[in-house]
């Protein structure tokens, strides 16, 4: 007699990659000086994309876009790149502080600033309610600097840079 057991951690994964992705942008947002209230009303319907999209392997990147209501010129941006097929010990992992680090590092004065979050997708991905195409802002005169991987699961990771004067 033999007993077999299988284990589905994707879920497991989309909910801590969903949540820690969440968690940076509020990282990132609370860091610079930001107001989190629009982070805070758009909570749940950016927790059903990213876990949505995740799922389904459509997600190809999260962008936190800072800019001057004024101008519509971007400040910075941060991008939150997913990376499918990652292989490490099958731990879930986040390391917050090259976030961290690159905030002190970047100096973004916030004064005056609103953000928005993009989500990129791939084409053909699953239409969600309240969703709907953006364009991105230029990134002329910036600079983009790469911070590597603050994310990890079984399977899929974030790797985390922002853009800079």
């Amino acid at each position: 007699m033999s007993t077999v057991v299988t284990v589905n951690t994707n879920t497991h994964t989309v909910t801590y990659v969903t949540t820690k992705l969440l968690y940076s942008l509020q990282t990132i947002i609370n860091g610079i000086g930001l107001d989190p209230a629009a982070l805070t009303r758009q909570w749940s319907d950016l927790e059903e994309g990213l876990s949505t999209w995740l799922e389904s392997r459509d997600l190809i990147e999260v962008f936190l876009e800072v800019f001057s209501p004024t101008t519509g010129k971007l400040v910075t941006r941060w991008d939150l790149e997913i990376v499918y097929g990652y292989t490490g010990d099958g731990s879930l992992w986040t390391d917050p502080w090259p976030i961290k680090y690159a905030i002190q590092k970047a100096g973004c004065d916030p004064a005056g600033c609103d953000y928005s979050i993009i989500i990129h997708t791939k084409p053909g991905a699953k239409s969600l309610p309240g969703w709907s195409p953006v364009d991105f802002k230029s990134t002329n005169g910036l600079k983009r600097f790469c911070l590597g991987s603050t994310i990890g699961g079984n399977g899929i990771a974030s790797e985390a840079a922002y853009w800079s004067r």
